[in-house]
């Protein structure tokens, strides 16, 4: 299923393609740093990398802005808020929070592939408040409970 998403480029991504499928199997789009002058991470770093996009999603959709398993694997090159979400009514220029958390700095250049954007469907919540809830197996066990 194809969802139309409109685009807006900035001023410094007019020469950066659109983010796309790699692959015909793909759930994620690449997106690519839109900087003027490389940036050096160094370990243990966090930066603020702008793509030069802004988007509109159609109502229901949130945009999901994910690490790179390459990026995270080879370099320790991680988003520390994963996965950041894009709201439908948000306007602004995406931009991605990287975290270095390698052992060597890393260097962001204009064009590198920082991160990927999923796509997904929003399902919004109605709280129906109750005084008990229904007893289970695991009832409140958590962090490491089911594990033992």
């Amino acid at each position: 299923m194809n969802v139309p998403v409109r685009v807006r480029r900035l001023a410094h991504n007019q020469d950066l393609p659109l983010p796309v499928y790699a692959t015909e199997g793909a759930a994620g789009m690449d997106l690519l740093a839109a900087i003027d002058e490389p940036v050096l991470i160094a370990s243990g770093q966090r930066v603020l990398i702008p793509t030069g996009l802004a988007i509109a999603l159609p109502a229901g959709y949130e945009l999901q802005i994910r690490p790179r398993s390459g990026l995270a694997l080879r370099n320790g090159i991680v988003l520390p808020n994963s996965p950041g979400t894009i709201d439908e009514d948000y306007r602004g220029e995406i931009q991605v929070i990287v975290l270095n958390t390698g052992n060597e700095p890393f260097q962001v250049e204009r064009g590198t592939r920082i991160a990927q954007a999923v796509l997904a469907p929003v399902v919004r919540v109605t709280w129906d408040e109750v005084a008990d809830l229904d007893v289970t197996a695991r009832n409140a066990g958590g962090f490491g409970s089911t594990g033992r």
